[in-house]
Order: C-alpha cells, then sequence, then structure tokens
C-alpha cells in the first residue's frame, strides 16, 4: 500500500461539520475501482473521490466519484469539495475557470470569493414524472398526493425524481417509508414561502426553499446532508417553469442538525451555477 494525500472536506457550509463531508484522495493513480470502491464503503460517508490526471483535453484534472456500492457519473458536492482540496493543495487551473473531467464529461467551476460553484450538466431526462410515481413517492413521504403541486425527472447522473410541496414545513415534517420509497433516488423542495410567489422572498441571505434528498443506502433508506447535484437539478426545473427565481439560496440538512446553503443563479446566457463553501476537517494521508 502507497501513504496517499487525503482530505477530508465538509461542503456547502463555511462552520466545519455543519455540511456534508466527502473523502477526498488526491492521488488516486494505480488504483483499480474495486479498490476505490472498497475504501468509499470503508469510509461510511455519502461519496470518496479519487483525482487523477486529465485524459481530455481542457481539462484540468479528472475525477471519480462513488458512494457506497457504486460509481457516480456525477455528485455536486464532491465536486465542490474534490475542486477546493485541489486547489488547496497547489491546483492551478490552465484558465480562468477549472474544468473537471468524470463521467458525465468536463464540468466547469468558478471561483465566487470563498464560494466556489459548478456550472449544472444538462439533464439527460426532465419532463414530468409517471403518475404512478407520483403517487407511490406520495404514500412512500407520507403524504397525500394532492400535497405534492408539481413534479419532474432530475436526472443529471443521479436519477433524481423531484417533487414539489407547499412549503418547507410540510418538507421538514416528512418521515419517509424507506420500504415503499425503496430503490428510488427521491428529492422534495418547498418555498419558505408561497409556491410561484417565492422570487419576491428571495433577497439577501435569506433561504427561498427548504430541500431534502432521500437515496437507497444503508442497507435501506439514506438522507443525504446537502445534495448539489439534486439541487442543481432542482433548478433547472423550478427556474425553467417559471416557479423559482433565477438567483436564490436553498437550505439543506435542518432535519439532520445540518445547516447546509446552496447558492443558486442562472446567468445572462442560460447557464445555471450551484455553489457553495466548503471547510477542510482532515488532512494527512491515507494508506491505500
Amino acid at each position: 500500500m502507497a501513504q496517499r494525500p487525503f482530505k477530508q472536506v465538509d461542503v456547502f457550509t463555511a462552520t466545519p461539520y455543519r455540511g456534508n463531508p466527502v473523502a477526498v484522495v488526491l492521488d488516486g493513480r494505480d488504483l483499480s475501482g474495486e479498490q476505490m470502491q472498497e475504501f468509499t464503503n470503508w469510509t461510511n460517508l455519502s461519496e470518496a473521490t479519487f483525482l487523477l490526471p486529465p485524459t481530455q483535453a481542457g481539462a484540468d484534472y479528472r475525477l471519480r466519484i462513488f458512494c457506497p456500492g457504486r460509481e457516480l457519473p456525477f455528485a455536486g458536492h464532491p465536486t465542490l469539495g474534490s475542486c477546493h482540496a485541489w486547489l488547496e493543495a497547489g491546483g492551478k487551473p490552465q484558465g480562468e475557470h477549472i474544468v473537471q473531467e468524470c463521467g458525465v464529461g468536463l464540468v466547469t467551476l468558478k471561483r465566487e470569493g470563498q464560494r466556489l460553484a459548478f456550472a449544472a450538466p444538462p439533464l439527460r431526462k426532465s419532463g414530468p414524472l409517471p403518475e404512478e410515481d407520483v403517487a407511490l413517492i406520495a404514500r412512500g413521504l407520507g403524504i397525500v398526493r394532492g400535497d405534492i403541486v408539481g413534479h419532474a425527472w432530475c436526472d443529471n447522473g443521479p436519477n433524481w425524481r423531484g417533487v414539489l410541496l407547499r412549503s418547507a414545513e410540510q418538507v421538514l415534517a416528512l418521515k419517509p417509508d424507506g420500504a415503499i420509497l425503496a430503490g428510488l433516488d427521491v428529492g422534495v423542495i418547498g418555498p419558505r414561502g408561497k409556491v410561484g410567489v417565492v422570487g419576491s422572498r428571495a433577497t439577501g441571505d435569506e433561504c427561498a426553499f427548504e430541500v431534502r434528498a432521500f437515496f437507497p443506502g444503508g442497507n435501506g433508506m439514506t438522507e443525504d446532508p446537502v445534495t448539489g447535484s439534486l439541487n442543481a437539478a432542482l433548478a433547472q426545473w423550478l427556474i425553467g417553469a417559471g416557479l423559482a427565481p433565477e438567483r436564490y439560496i436553498a437550505s439543506q440538512g435542518t432535519a439532520l442538525g445540518r445547516a447546509g446553503r446552496v447558492h443558486v443563479q442562472r446567468d445572462a446566457a442560460g447557464e445555471t451555477w450551484i455553489g457553495g463553501e466548503s471547510a477542510t476537517c482532515i488532512a494527512g494521508c491515507v494508506a491505500l
């Protein structure tokens, strides 16, 4: 085994231990996918990442992203946390922005003061969910079908199914049934105002939405503290549908005692950016 540089980074927070941690192995060369998966499972975190030399022109580094049991083509908080670790370790981008190579292709990141933001990858699948899926999700969330006022495929690598509830309070009160939702990646969002007029409340540092994310894991269902990929897809859906302003902050992790803050912006060119601060909590080496 080699001693490899390692960082554990808390993402979507400036305060350590209030966001979503990711394990970052800064040199994944010569490791097999099986070794990467084994290490990821051992960390007991939602994701671990491995930095590698790029293989595509224009990329600054290549990133492989794993969650327990499988490799992911893209994930948001591992992207931001890994970029934070790469820059902190002395990484220098070739151009104005950082370019990450991963399973979905090239992902652009930019620096916004203390925050990093990634350009949301295009949705692989969009449009309304099948009605049978919506009914199943409502039952699994312990709510009536009428509580879901909007729904859409939010697949940008992870196969999220997104549902919009009437309020943030409803989102925080959910007690999902993992047996009913087995095998589904479900993202739930609710405004801190009335649906359709949330834009009037999305000013300053005020959070406009509350988000929760549920997916298979831990021999059942797991709730993710803060989820970049889901927030990216939710933003593309809701802004496109006129249900969210072009700039807002989403809160996630409240139900788990975290305080994640996801900064969303659609720019003049129509690009959706998902940003947040990061804090390194552990730095050292791992034997791999």
